[in-house]
């Protein structure tokens, strides 16, 4: 048994496996956070306190996590993982600035956001910083493959972004359009993170795609997670408000597959109250998730998509790091926040 494996073989909390899977790469994630603090700095105090604010505000760190993960799994000698990694963070960090002012949030990781604290124009604008600073590192690197990939990815995320505006408070979202939504706004820039770690390691194609495969499928499957905790876990937990996705008129899956599997009259309710962006019948809303039993359906939706990540590991060669991958991966769909 591997020390990760002894490690994770003993129950515990979700956030504790991922410290244990986090020690394997602990010196790289150092390397990381340090570059992190270099980029963000700027003379313009504003930009420097909001980036403060971000810096301290917590986060998993996941698609980081899964760069340095993949590039030792597949034994990369060099050291641009740690560029690649910080560029991946930069560019989340930049979408949820944008997204905050977007769905007009005032509470992240239980922290106010800083669009709360500061006003739109500034998390815009820092947002736009931190995307052109990622930019300028990626400039740094001299791999025109890693570029396009970057590249494809932000214009993928920023196309997700704009389809989830139009479809606030369209109650008659499908499936499929959700998942596509969640694919280009969450699951592009974990498939990229995976991918890129295959390609910065030279390996070939097939690895190549297997990995993308494993980040999206995971990133699907986190989102998936995400939106069943909007409607199971407490504000303490979510470190949000507990209905947020209803309160901005998005219909998620949970809320989906109640609405369809509803009386004609709750589908109803349901319908106002995304059409509306009301959680004035949350209550009743909570019950029909739950008597339609939607959040199982929602994590056996999950599950298929963990056990297709975890299948494309396998062209990875048996390492404490894969199987690291691969904890990661049950992490996305066992946590609680």
């Amino acid at each position: 048994m591997s020390i990760l494996e002894d490690i994770l073989a003993k129950p515990k909390p979700a956030i504790a496996e991922i410290q244990a899977i986090r020690q394997l790469v602990h010196q790289d994630f150092a390397a990381v956070n340090q570059l992190i603090l270099e980029q963000l700095h700027s003379n313009i105090a504003m930009i420097e306190d909001i980036e403060q604010h971000l810096i301290h505000g917590g986060g998993k760190r996941l698609r980081p996590l899964i760069m340095l993960l993949a590039t030792h799994g597949l034994d990369y000698p060099g050291q641009d993982h740690i560029k690649l990694a910080t560029i991946i963070e930069f560019i989340h960090t930049a979408t949820l600035l944008h997204d905050d002012v977007v769905d007009t949030s005032d509470m992240r990781r239980g922290r106010q956001t800083a669009n709360a604290i500061w006003g739109n124009s500034a998390s815009v604008l820092v947002g736009d910083f931190i995307y052109s600073r990622a930019f300028q590192i990626m400039a740094t690197l001299p791999h025109a493959r890693i570029m396009q990939v970057l590249a494809d990815a932000t214009n993928v995320i920023a196309e997700g972004e704009v389809l989830q505006l139009i479809n606030c408070n369209n109650a008659a979202l499908t499936e499929d359009t959700y998942f596509k939504v969640i694919h280009h706004k969450t699951a592009k820039l974990f498939e990229a993170a995976a991918q890129l770690a295959a390609i910065l390691a030279q390996r070939d194609q097939q690895t190549e795609n297997a990995l993308a495969s494993y980040g999206l499928n995971l990133g699907i499957a986190f989102q998936i997670m995400d939106d069943v905790l909007d409607y199971s876990a407490t504000t303490a937990q979510m470190g949000k408000n507990q209905g947020d996705d209803l309160a901005d008129g998005k219909a998620t899956l949970p809320i989906i597959y109640a609405m369809h599997q509803s009386s004609p009259t709750i589908a109803k309710v349901i319908e106002q109250s995304i059409q509306q962006a009301n959680i004035d019948n949350l209550p009743i809303i909570i019950e029909a998730i739950e008597s339609t039993n939607a959040l199982d359906y929602c994590r056996q939706k999950a599950h298929q998509h963990i056990t297709q990540a975890i299948e494309a590991l396998t062209v990875m060669p048996t390492s404490t790091y894969r199987d690291a991958m691969e904890q990661l991966a049950h992490f996305a769909i066992e946590r609680d926040h």
